[in-house]
């Protein structure tokens, strides 16, 4: 009946963990600030893990890590050495376990490293973000012996649900840096960039507030958004009757 009810536990552990992690994802637009968020996170979450690290790679190359403890971001850190349970976990597409670094002979400069900052045990799981981005999700126990088959089953499924919505903070990323490439070209078109201009003088607000002003006006009167700049210039510029 007890192993039962822990079970049960760690079922309801896990899922509030998923939610918790969709609720913090589910509007970042900036991928860095989502490793972030995925780490303190799963830090905060999953009982018996001390801290939380992410290896990602763009192109098979390292593109960063972050990590909830600052101190130990060096352990997700390639450039410090090739050797990882992050790296293993990535080339070998399955999780990888080390419930106890004393002995462990698979990444010994890592382990030491590992020593020196007091973890003891990891655990690391492949994300798959999408065709350019990978990496691992790294779980690091203070004590040998604390992480057990539970807590992979839990970096199993949070690395699944972590690989989904990183792929789509990596498209609003994308979505994001299109929208501004587009508002700079408008920006810089003739009329348009006069109405914005109009806007700003009158309103005291940057180009991209003046910008969203001009785009809710066009959708307001369900008119084109040139048809509207050139209504607002021809508006302005009209002389004024003495």
């Amino acid at each position: 009946m007890r192993h039962a009810m822990t079970d049960n536990l760690g079922v309801l552990e896990t899922a509030a963990l998923l939610r918790e992690l969709t609720a913090g994802l589910i509007a970042v637009a900036d991928f860095d600030e989502a490793l972030d968020r995925l780490v303190r996170i799963a830090r905060d979450a999953v009982p018996g893990v001390d801290s939380c690290g992410f290896t990602a790679l763009r192109a098979g190359e390292p593109a960063g890590v972050a990590a909830s403890d600052p101190r130990r971001g060096e352990l997700d850190d390639l450039r410090h050495g090739p050797d990882t349970p992050a790296l293993t976990a990535v080339r070998r597409r399955e999780m990888i376990i080390a419930a106890e670094l004393t002995g462990e002979e698979r990444w010994p400069a890592w382990c030491a490293r590992a020593d020196a900052l007091g973890v003891h045990g990891v655990i690391s799981a492949p994300v798959d973000v999408d065709e350019q981005v990978i990496g691992a999700i790294n779980l690091y126990a203070d004590s040998p012996g604390t992480l057990t088959p539970r807590h992979q089953l839990t970096a199993m499924l949070l690395a699944e649900h972590a690989g989904l919505l990183l792929a789509a903070v990596r498209d609003r990323e994308r979505a994001t840096a299109r929208a501004g490439q587009l508002d700079g070209a408008l920006l810089a078109e003739g009329v348009i960039g006069q109405a914005v201009g109009v806007i700003m003088t009158q309103r005291g607000c940057p180009a991209p507030e003046a910008l969203d002003v001009l785009r809710s006006a066009a959708s307001s009167l369900d008119i084109p958004l040139r048809e509207v700049a050139e209504r607002l210039v021809l508006t302005v510029s009209r002389p004024r009757d003495n």
